[in-house]
């Protein structure tokens, strides 16, 4: 059984985040690490491994990014994946949600035919949450997505989605793309038997050409969406202290909520 879960560096949340002079998210000049929501599909990738023990299961971390985003990979094998995938290329810079699907979608044929393909509910610099649409369309096979339990038998699989108010129970055949939510079960830490066994995992670099992508199929300059114009978030004020010495507080605070429009 092959499984492939798609990784995404993301700019670190705790960083001081800024775009380009394009309006693009800086990826290179700002510290960077395996998206979280993402944590959750290599775990339960790796959950599914255990599982089968009885079985040959291999785990392949795939990512998309610049020279710095293998680090994302390196943390998955860190994890227990047992081989990683890095496409890099210059062109990709600025993809949007369809070029990054094509993307991946290439680099997994080149990979190989898997079983299944995982991906994280989003990304958690986007949050777009539309890449595992895409990527079964593009791969045409089917997908099951936001899934909170994650069960399989055979090449049947069985997940459980939690909505509000009620819980799905869906089926469906292998090979499927299948995303996973944060409900899905803590991620585990990187081990030091891990991390030093991850040194020797093998771990492939592809650019575009090798999986068959042309340059002007990706970037921005084919983009569907960009953005026009950002503007940096203003300075923190400080905040105003109202005393109630003599009773009034009460009044001060209705009146800065009214004025507000909080009520």
């Amino acid at each position: 059984m092959n499984i492939v879960v798609c990784v995404k560096y993301v700019p670190d949340a705790t960083a001081d985040r800024h775009f380009e002079e394009d309006n693009t998210v800086d990826r290179v000049g700002v510290d960077g690490l395996l998206s979280e929501l993402d944590e959750y599909a290599v775990e339960q990738a790796l959950q599914l491994k255990e599982k089968r023990a009885d079985e040959e299961v291999t785990v392949t971390a795939l990512c998309v990014g610049p020279e710095k985003a293998v680090d994302a990979v390196r943390k998955a094998l860190q994890m227990g994946a047992d081989s990683g995938v890095h496409v890099v290329d210059d062109a990709i810079a600025g993809s949007d949600y369809a070029a990054t699907s094509l993307v991946l979608a290439k680099a997994i044929e080149k990979v190989g035919k898997p079983d299944l393909v995982m991906c994280g509910m989003a990304s958690t610099d986007a949050s777009g949450s539309v890449v595992p649409a895409m990527l079964a369309e593009r791969l045409g096979l089917p997908q099951v997505t936001l899934a909170s339990v994650v069960e399989t038998q055979g090449d049947q699989v069985r997940i459980k989605r939690d909505n509000e108010g009620s819980t799905e129970v869906i089926g469906a055949t292998m090979p499927l793309v299948l995303s996973v939510t944060d409900q899905s079960g803590e991620a585990r830490y990187p081990s030091f038997k891990g991390i030093m066994a991850a040194k020797k995992k093998p771990l492939e670099t592809l650019s575009l050409a090798d999986i068959g992508v042309d340059a002007g199929q990706v970037g921005l300059s084919v983009a569907w969406t960009q953005v026009e114009d950002t503007t940096a978030r203003p300075p923190r004020t400080a905040g105003e202290i109202v005393k109630d010495e003599d009773g009034s507080g009460a009044v001060a605070l209705t009146e800065f909520l009214a004025s507000k429009k909080f009520i």
